[in-house]
Formats: structure tokens, C-alpha cells, sequence
């Protein structure tokens, strides 16, 4: 029988258990892949029914202008991507994967559904503008405070689960390269269902009613989170640990500090109580060099065990592994940033794109107008197919023809370049339109222009998400620290919902310093700010290749291997 994925490295340590139906399986996480990606993909197609119109529905139905309503979209998504640290850490250190993920699937669906009411009760939204609907009017403070407490719970429901069950997912996996293309999966599931999201549930919304969107988000929402509670018998879940790992990382730092006056000449490190017996102490392995000051908090001086050789103060002194479990964050850091930056020309783009739109001729056939919205389409279309050919063609003839794969970090420096040319080409486009603007002498009009011409920029965005989004995924899934492994895939969501604000701030910037971005786009100069942020990209580009090169990756075969021994001989 297939040993269970494990997470476990020290004596604090989580444990894998499985259901009776799941220890029975011979095949590993594949027969909870179906629950899994099916639950992931029903939540992710509600949510996106309703946040890729977030712009389009703050205009039309609240009144807002297009910059605002951009900003409020920024923010808003921004959230999304905040809160998954906040699911992982409860998720690390209180009730699990499978909790969070339930409970933040109800949330979401709470949000969704007072979000329908809005649309739904003409009193908690204001007045519609011109066309014969009377004078336009701001939406009053009782309404945007509902709206915003429907987005509010929404967001932190989606981002409640997005990120969680996808760290639920690898661990349903004991090998790496299993744990890859669950990654590869996963991506493309939750790609292929904001497709849909984004043509189907647009289409209605724009052109039938946003209640009946609206309600056909509650109920993918309601299905995605009937999927996953059908599968609980079948995955693998991780205890909970005894303690936050937060906290653990904290005793080091605090350790470390009081015990500043010591000396490192000893040697004499605290392993655990499991290693105390089974070997002479110069048997284990001392703690690396980098950040040496922080071995202190493993170093044992007078009072520190009891004589049972437990710890006697937690905060005074720290076992090897917790030491070496923070430094492994710190090594960490600089790549971190450099997806922070990386995200930030993204969001932009993203937000821009669909203001281009609503400019922009729309018209596909002779009875058919794309919603404005729907252009973020051909980055996912351009995802999904990248990722399906890269897992099904490209990587399995790199094995082949070379004997070697991408790893990791490659993926995401690919994923870097592309994003540069993609802001590039970005820029190239605007041009174009505000010479066709300007020519045509039209203002606050659709340009004769097709929204097509967004289409090979965004394809590239795309190709770019295939390559870096999976590939940061799996590379912090892999290197994180054993007990923070719901935490890692979370740590990608924090510098997406970074970036958002961080876009928020670069626009808010080009806003006062410039007149790039005005109100009416066809009286500013989008392009200067495409050339801006394809600039920032290309300065994080070379950030990112120096701090690729100077990371080396942890041995994780090993530590798996390790971590099985101790499971098996408990």
C-alpha cells in the first residue's frame, strides 16, 4: 500500500490520516483528484461570474466612473488574495485544510447571495444614469455599505478556499513530481472554470440580467461546495499540530535575542526528545551558517531542560529543526518580492484592459457584442492551453530528448520574460487605438477598432500565468518548512493581493503626477503607463535571475523519506 503524504518533521509535528475508503486505495491522491479539482473549479466559476463584472456593474448600476470603479476592483481583488494567508495559518495551526475550506465556501456563498440581492432590490442601489432613467445620483452611504459587505464576504470566502484546497490537493500526494502536476491541474481547472465565468455568466449579466447571473453564481457556489463535502471520505487530512507553527518561528526569533551574550564555541544543540538516546549528540547534524545568530535558540546552556530532557522554557530555548525551519523563510524572502513585482504590471494590465474595452468595438458577428469584461478570457484560454501542452507535450520530450526538466524556478524566470512582453506589446496597441481615437476626432465613443487587438497581449499574459503561477505554486509548496505547507500556496496569494494594492498606488501616482490616466481614457496616454510598468517589469526581471541563481534547493526526496521513517515508527 501507497504511504501517506506527510508533513511531519519533529516532535510538534502533524500526522496524515486517512478514512478507511482512502487507506484502501492503491492509487495514491488520484481518487480524491475528482472531488478536489471539481469542488475547486464550482467555486472558481461563481466567483468568477461575479468578479470579472465587478467593473462593469459598479459602473452601470452605482454610478461610478470607470477610474473609480477600476480602483474598487483593484481593492476589492486585492482582498481576495489577502486573505488566503489568513485561511493557512488557521488552517496550519487550528482546524486543518477540510474545515477551512468548508466554512470559507459558506462565506462565500453568503457574499454571492447578498450581492444578488443587490441586484435584485432596486432600493439598495441608486438611481441608473441618463437613457430616460432620471437624474444620475451617487449611490448613498446605506447601499455602499451593503455592497461592500456583500464583496467583503464574498472575497474572503473565495479567498478563504482558492489557495487552501490547493495545498489540501498536493497533500493528498507523497511524491514531488505528483505534487507538480496536481499543480499543473489545478491551475488549468481553476483557468478553465473562469472561462467560463467570464463568456457564459458575462453574457447573462450584460445581456439578460445581472440577477439571473448573479443567482447562477449562489448556485455553481452551492454545487462546488456539495462536491467537496461529497468527498470527505476519501482524503487524506493532516492534524492539526499542538501549537502554531507562527508561534514556533516566534520562539526562535525571541531565543535567539536572550541568549545574544552567548557563545557559539559550545556546540551543544537541542535536537528533540525523540533524538535524546537513540545516538551520541555529535551524531546529528549541527545548524547551518546562514543567519548564525539565530543558532542560539537551539543552543543549550544551564536551566534550559528539564531532567526528563523536555524544554523548560519554550521562548528561552528552541530545537534545531525550528531554527533551521526560519531560516529556510528568510532564504525565501528575496524571491518572494520578486512575484510581488511581478504581479503588480499584471494587475494593471487587467484592470486597463477592460476600460480599453468599453472603448473599443465589441462586435462579434452581426448579433453579438463581447462583454467588456469578458477580454481577461484570452489569458485564460491562453493559460489553459499552455498548460495542457506543456504538461502533455513539452516536459514529458524534455525527459525524454535531454533527460532533464524544468524546475521550479526556470518555469517562473520563463514566466517573467513573457510578462515583459507582454506590457510591451500592451503599450504598442494603446498607441494605436489613441491615434485611431485621435484621427477620428471621437471622444467618449467606441473607437472603430476591434477589441481584438487586446487579444495577442493578454494571449501572452496567459502563456506567462502558465509558466509562473504553477511554478511558484509547486516551488513554495516544496520548499516551505514541513509544518507551513497550507501556508506556502498561501504566500502566492499575498503578493498577488500586494500587487493589487500596489497597482492601486502606481495608478494613483501616474494620477497626480501625470494627466496619463484621467477619467475619460481617450484624453490620456495609456501607453506611458504600459511603458512604465513593462519597464518595472524588465528591472524585477533581472532582480529575480540573480536571486534564482543564487537559491539552491532543499533536498526533498530526503526529507520525505525522513519524515516517513518517523511516521512509520510511531
Amino acid at each position: 500500500m501507497e504511504k501517506p503524504a506527510v508533513q511531519c518533521v519533529d516532535e510538534a509535528a502533524t500526522k496524515v490520516q486517512s478514512s478507511p475508503a482512502a487507506r484502501s486505495n492503491n492509487n495514491g491522491g488520484w481518487i480524491s483528484f475528482p472531488f478536489i479539482i471539481g469542488s475547486m473549479a464550482g467555486l472558481s466559476l461563481a466567483a468568477a461570474g461575479w468578479n470579472n463584472n465587478l467593473i462593469v456593474y459598479l459602473i452601470q448600476e452605482f454610478n461610478m466612473n470607470s477610474v473609480s470603479a477600476a480602483k474598487v476592483y483593484n481593492m476589492a481583488n486585492g482582498c481576495s488574495t489577502i486573505f488566503p494567508i489568513l485561511g493557512a495559518v488557521v488552517a496550519d495551526s487550528f482546524l486543518g485544510c477540510f474545515s477551512v475550506i468548508w466554512i470559507s465556501s459558506f462565506i462565500s456563498l453568503l457574499g454571492a447571495l447578498l450581492l444578488t440581492f443587490t441586484a435584485a432590490i432596486d432600493t439598495l442601489r441608486p438611481q441608473r444614469c441618463g437613457y430616460g432613467w432620471g437624474e444620475c445620483r451617487n449611490a448613498s452611504t446605506s447601499q455602499l455599505t451593503f455592497l461592500y459587505a456583500a464583496l467583503a464576504l464574498a472575497y474572503l470566502g473565495n479567498g478563504g478556499t482558492r489557495f487552501t484546497i490547493g495545498s489540501m490537493g498536493a497533500n493528498q500526494f507523497q511524491k514531488p513530481k505528483h505534487q507538480a502536476i496536481f499543480f499543473n491541474w489545478y491551475t488549468f481547472a481553476l483557468y478553465t472554470s473562469n472561462v467560463i465565468g467570464s463568456t457564459v455568466l458575462l453574457y447573462i449579466e450584460d445581456n439578460v440580467s445581472w440577477v439571473l447571473g448573479f443567482a447562477i453564481c449562489v448556485a455553481f457556489n452551492i454545487l462546488g461546495l456539495t462536491i467537496f463535502l461529497s468527498g470527505q471520505r476519501l482524503y487524506r487530512h493532516i492534524e492539526t499540530q499542538h501549537e502554531s507553527p507562527f508561534v514556533s518561528l516566534a520562539q526562535v526569533v525571541v531565543a535567539a535575542i536572550r541568549k545574544k551574550s552567548f557563545s557559539l564555541g559550545g556546540e551543544d544543540y537541542y535536537h528533540g526528545t525523540k533524538s535524546q538516546g537513540s545516538a551520541t549528540r555529535t551524531d546529528f547534524p549541527k545548524p547551518s551558517k546562514f543567519f548564525r545568530f539565530l543558532n542560539r535558540a537551539a543552543l543549550v546552556t544551564e536551566g534550559d531542560k528539564k531532567q526528563d530532557g523536555l524544554i523548560a522554557e519554550p521562548w528561552k530555548l528552541c530545537t534545531v529543526q525550528q531554527v533551521e525551519d526560519l531560516k529556510i523563510l528568510i532564504k525565501l524572502f528575496p524571491l518572494w518580492t520578486t512575484g510581488l513585482f511581478l504581479y503588480t504590471p499584471l494587475v494593471i494590465q487587467a484592470s486597463l484592459a477592460i476600460l480599453q474595452a468599453l472603448k473599443m468595438d465589441r462586435s462579434f458577428g452581426s448579433h453579438f457584442k463581447i462583454p467588456a469584461g469578458s477580454v481577461v478570457v484570452f489569458t485564460l484560454i491562453s493559460t489553459c492551453i499552455t498548460i495542457t501542452f506543456t504538461d502533455r507535450v513539452l516536459f514529458p520530450l524534455l525527459n525524454r530528448c535531454i533527460r532533464s526538466s524544468l524546475t521550479p524556478l526556470r518555469r517562473v524566470g520563463i514566466g517573467h520574460l513573457l510578462t515583459v512582453v507582454s506590457m510591451a506589446l500592451s503599450a504598442l496597441v494603446e498607441s494605436k487605438r489613441i491615434k485611431i481615437v485621435k484621427s477620428h476626432h471621437q471622444n467618449n465613443v467606441v473607437a472603430p477598432m476591434s477589441v481584438f487587438w487586446l487579444a495577442p497581449q493578454l494571449a501572452i499574459t496567459g502563456i506567462g500565468l502558465a509558466f509562473h503561477s504553477p511554478g511558484y505554486a509547486g516551488f513554495y509548496y516544496q520548499e516551505f518548512p514541513s509544518s507551513l505547507k497550507s501556508t506556502s500556496t498561501a504566500v502566492v496569494a499575498v503578493f498577488v493581493g500586494a500587487a493589487f494594492y500596489l497597482g492601486n498606488g502606481v495608478m494613483d501616482l501616474v494620477q497626480s503626477v501625470t494627466g496619463w490616466l484621467p477619467e475619460n481614457i481617450d484624453n490620456g496616454r495609456l501607453d506611458n503607463v504600459f511603458w512604465v510598468v513593462c519597464v518595472l517589469g524588465a528591472a524585477n526581471s533581472v532582480y529575480y535571475l540573480v536571486c534564482a541563481s543564487l537559491y539552491k534547493y532543499k533536498n526533498v526526496d530526503q526529507e520525505v523519506n525522513d519524515s516517513i521513517d518517523k511516521i512509520d515508527s510511531n
